[in-house]
């Protein structure tokens, strides 16, 4: 019998009735996520354990390489079976790690394998687990299906075609997958050779020639058209920190205009061109209704060498630590000075900035819905249980945990829907502990569970309005 066993993280017997009664079934909104839309139109059948598992994970590439393996298990062309043997040897010596949690845990759900994974186990547990995934109830959709998954809002570039996205809903399988407008790509302006083409894509796809500020304004707006067509309601932004400079007009026309031309950018244009959009972007999210994301905190790439060998999200980035609050607060009261501040939701990366973004969210809630803007919930590093216990008490000190819209996946592998029974459990397991110590009332108990429901559940979908 496994550790995680039906009371896993469970200490006390509210924390288990919470759970059991009120967390464990409700459906699950993945507000934000890396999936590929193609696999779900696809419905992708994986060939083996190996493929659903450890292709693009770059949280188990990093914990391999930490434990001596080769490149060639992580991201190179080994066996798919010696890479799962080599990932099978790397998780002993992930324990305490939340690698060790979720590995058990995905292992439990869907396949109901309640074996510890170790070299011991290694070939027992694939061969179980790839006979499994030829079965029709483990392509994507049945995984889907088996996971409670009632909404899932993948991330998506403005030149994209959501064609995927259009087959998924012609399909009507009975989960809404959505589209997430992501427009890093249009701020790149300091590396030529990444923006001037991207400004190629867009006009491809927009139909508009783009020889201007305005009229790079203007294709984006028809693609934020597009994708509020094919049922998109949220943007996401993956930034260091916020741009909030100063800016004129005129100055963006005249950056832009040096941009196209080739000519050299100082890095206070740059940060002044990004402030514009950024700007720009979020009055487009408000004109229509949607919810924007700040990803705020990560020191991307920092291996120069691999980043070249590898590319990027392949497992190189850490914390950052960036001057944050101020041109936070610029940058939204700018917006919330001509009442145009949409839903918004922060994360950080950095957690010894969490009482600074739950601070910050109070001051731009202004009574016209409950929560307007949120402190997102614990992001990529602090996605185990010390950062989630750590992002929900400096909510719940500074502001209303009730009104929290919970858990994201945040992730490319169909098999991390675990990481929101995680969340649940120790969601459940804090509140639980505050009733048996006295500090919240035993006698609210149906409150309490409904709150619980609220977090894991409805406070999204009134949120988005799913």
């Amino acid at each position: 019998m496994s550790f995680i066993d039906e009371n896993f993280l469970l200490q006390t017997k509210t924390a288990q009735r919470l759970y059991h009664e009120h967390a464990k079934n409700m459906p699950i909104i993945d507000y934000h996520c890396h999936l590929s839309p193609e696999d779900i139109a696809n419905n992708r059948q994986f060939k083996n354990l190996t493929e659903i598992w450890l292709e693009g994970d770059h949280y188990k590439w990093r914990a391999m390489r930490t434990n001596g393996i080769a490149e060639k298990y992580c991201t190179g062309n080994a066996d798919a079976y010696e890479k799962f043997e080599k990932w099978a040897e790397t998780v002993p010596y992930t324990m305490r790690n939340p690698l060790y949690h979720w590995t058990h845990m995905e292992l439990k759900r869907p396949f109901g394998i309640d074996k510890v994974l170790k070299p011991e186990t290694a070939r027992e547990i694939y061969d179980d687990c790839t006979s499994m995934l030829q079965s029709e109830d483990f392509r994507v959709r049945g995984i889907l299906r088996q996971m409670n998954v009632s909404v899932i809002c993948t991330t998506d570039d403005p030149v994209d075609s959501l064609e995927h996205h259009q087959k998924i809903k012609a399909d009507d399988f009975g989960i809404k997958v959505l589209p997430t407008y992501r427009a890093d790509k249009v701020m790149a302006i300091e590396d030529a050779a990444v923006f001037l083409p991207y400004l190629q894509k867009l006009e491809q796809v927009s139909g508009i020639s783009i020889g201007n500020f305005q009229q790079l304004l203007d294709a984006l707006q028809q693609r934020h058209d597009f994708f509020h067509a094919q049922g998109c309601r949220l943007s996401d932004h993956g930034l260091e920190t916020i741009y909030a400079e100063n800016y004129s007009d005129e100055e963006i026309r005249s950056i832009f205009e040096k941009a196209l031309n080739k000519q050299a950018i100082s890095q206070e244009e740059v940060l002044k061109f990004k402030s514009a959009m950024l700007v720009h972007l979020a009055l487009m999210d408000h004109a229509k209704g949607w919810t924007q994301q700040f990803h705020l905190g990560a020191l991307r790439n920092n291996n120069t060498r691999l980043m070249r060998e590898l590319g990027a999200d392949t497992g190189f980035d850490s914390i950052g630590d960036f001057d944050v609050a101020r041109p936070l607060s610029r940058f939204m009261a700018k917006l919330d000075n001509s009442n145009q501040l949409a839903k918004t939701i922060l994360y950080n990366l950095n957690p010894s900035q969490n009482e600074l973004y739950a601070t910050m969210i109070g001051n731009f809630n202004d009574g016209s819905m409950p929560g307007k803007i949120q402190y997102g919930s614990a992001w990529w590093f602090l996605d185990q249980k010390d950062g989630m216990e750590k992002q929900m008490n400096a909510l719940s000190n500074m502001g209303l945990l009730s009104r929290f819209v919970g858990m994201l996946t945040d992730s490319r592998s169909f098999l991390s829907y675990p990481r929101h029974e995680y969340f649940r459990r120790i969601l459940c397991n804090l509140i639980g502990n505050d009733v048996e110590n006295g500090e919240l009332p035993a006698s609210e108990m149906e409150w309490l569970g409904q709150m619980v429901e609220n977090i894991c559940y409805y406070n999204a979908k009134s949120y988005f309005d799913f």
